[in-house]
């Protein structure tokens, strides 16, 4: 497995603070075109992924303290682990790693083998925007909903409680609410019941990923 880029966990830059809000049909058509306006597009990401935490052992959702994933980008997989509190809003640090096209069956064997074989297998699809240095991701959860991302990284000597009061007068500024933990958990045990599949490596076939979803 060839490593393409790596995030190191003891450079303070890989903490970031992220808020999550949900949005109707109305206000995600009408944020993305104040985005489109007075921001600056970034990237779209089509998106396919797998959570492991949600059936690891002292993890779930609500209690977890680390976010262990497996997500293919634009036909890119990645190893991604975010360490540090998980709800509506948090600061974590994260561990990064990408790696090359068609791989990602390969990271699903890997993982397998290092214990992780059931997760919550999720599709995205994001609209990634820079507005005044935060990242707006606009996600369309397809065939169900929609939600925001607002997210910033931490440079040297910023305290994050401050970072996380830039991003919420910015979002107040735009109308935009927020989930609180309580309303979070409660969204996302509503995708897992209606949309999200549960990944169960004993039933995988070699190849599923790459034939399913042409990865």
């Amino acid at each position: 497995m060839e490593l393409i880029r790596v995030k190191k966990l003891k450079m303070h830059k890989n903490i970031e603070v992220e808020l999550r809000g949900p949005l109707s049909k109305d206000k995600f058509t009408e944020i993305e075109a104040f985005l489109k306006k007075y921001g600056r597009f970034k990237q779209a990401n089509n998106r396919v992924l797998i959570d492991y935490s949600v059936f690891s052992e002292k993890e779930g959702i609500s209690g977890r303290l680390r976010d262990i994933r497996l997500r293919v980008t634009n036909r890119i997989p990645e190893i991604i682990i975010k360490i540090g509190r998980y709800g509506g809003n948090n600061t974590r640090k994260e561990l990064s790693v990408l790696t090359k096209s068609g791989e990602f069956d390969k990271l699903v064997q890997i993982f397998a083998v290092l214990g992780f074989k059931k997760g919550i297998q999720c599709i995205r699809d994001i609209k990634v925007y820079d507005y005044k240095g935060i990242e707006f991701s606009l996600v369309t959860v397809p065939g169900h909903s929609y939600y925001f991302e607002a997210e910033k990284l931490i440079h040297k000597n910023e305290d994050s409680e401050d970072v996380r009061r830039l991003i919420k007068e910015e979002c107040k500024r735009l109308k935009l609410t927020f989930f609180n933990d309580k309303t979070y958990f409660e969204y996302i045990d509503k995708l897992n019941k209606e949309v999200n599949e549960i990944f169960d490596f004993k039933n995988y076939k070699e190849g599923y990923f790459k034939k399913r979803f042409n990865l």
